[in-house]
């Protein structure tokens, strides 16, 4: 597909997903990722912003941190926060394709220790008038910040992370932890309690957390488990060869989406929302394969057979 195709097929999608009930965009990143084009998602959230409504926000899930210098990531995404009128939450995460790493020539083993020195330089540059900073990978001397967040003191931090010593690092240094959708509820149960057990250890409150589920409908479980597998084999394919393994099948609690009819989606995702301390709930909506007239038809039937319902059950204008 050529870029400004993609580009036009998105804002395509950002308007049929507002019209159907959806109140964040959000958007990823890789670099020379090969055969999937990824536009960075800075630009592109600012360049979306225009066509958002007021109660639309904005989200980068992640932001492969290790892979920018803390100071242009600050005044970048202030400056995002500013154009999206304070309504950005910024997700971080450490990486984990190697390539990208040796490409741009960052020492993959340091990548942990980029993040948390980053993510202090960016709460500095966003709340303070002069910056002075002593880490093991940046310095900074009397530094004076010219572009500050509309969020005060910052926008939320989420921290992303899939074993128990990350998510303890995102409840000691963010502000929220973005679920991936892999995890089984079980072990998100596991993680949540290490992530509060971190968060009364440092004396921070608690945390409502983004959470991924890949969410599909059908005429029954089974037909729905079908197409969702027909939509993502593919892609979790190239995953496996990306370095992140495969996904399996399994019982309900392990599988990495929600399928089920109509109502038995919305009765899950309310379930869950009554469980865990989650939202907004995130879903992919495009997959490899599928026509931009498939993906527009998928985020209608979302809005219309799970948002909206969702949205009249918790008496709610967001979900």
């Amino acid at each position: 597909m050529p870029p400004l195709e993609q580009f036009d097929d998105l804002l395509r999608q950002v308007d049929v997903a507002q019209r159907s009930g959806f109140t964040l965009i959000a958007l990823g990143q890789h670099v020379l990722y090969g055969d999937v084009r990824w536009l960075q998602p800075v630009p592109t959230l600012a360049r979306l912003a225009a066509e958002l409504d007021p109660v639309v926000r904005v989200a980068t899930t992640v932001l492969i941190e290790p892979l920018h210098h803390p100071v242009m990531l600050a005044e970048e995404l202030a400056t995002l926060d500013i154009v999206t009128g304070g309504r950005l939450d910024v997700g971080l995460g450490v990486g984990y394709r190697r390539e990208e790493f040796e490409q741009l020539g960052v020492p993959f083993a340091d990548r942990t220790s980029l993040l948390e020195e980053t993510v202090a330089v960016l709460r500095a540059m966003w709340s303070e008038e002069r910056v002075t900073f002593d880490g093991r990978h940046w310095q900074l001397s009397n530094a004076e910040p010219h572009i500050h967040p509309v969020q005060r003191p910052s926008p939320p931090i989420w921290i992303g992370a899939s074993s128990e010593a990350g998510v303890r690092r995102a409840a000691r240094i963010g502000d929220a932890w973005p679920i991936g959708p892999r995890l089984s509820l079980d072990r998100i149960r596991e993680l949540l309690a290490a992530f509060d057990d971190a968060r009364a250890t440092s004396g921070r409150p608690a945390a409502r957390h983004p959470i991924r589920r890949e969410i599909v409908i059908g005429a029954d479980r089974d037909a729905a488990r079908a197409r969702f597998h027909d939509m993502t084999a593919e892609r979790y394919e190239a995953y496996a060869a990306r370095e992140r393994g495969s996904i399996a099948g399994g019982d309900e609690n392990s599988e990495p989406a929600i399928v089920g009819t109509p109502d038995q989606v919305v009765d899950e995702v309310l379930r869950m929302a009554a469980e865990l301390p989650v939202g907004p709930v995130i879903t992919r909506v495009q997959w490899p394969g599928m026509t931009a007239a498939d993906v527009h038809a998928y985020v209608e039937d979302l809005g219309r057979h799970v948002v909206h319902p969702i949205r009249a059950a918790l008496g709610s204008t967001s979900a």
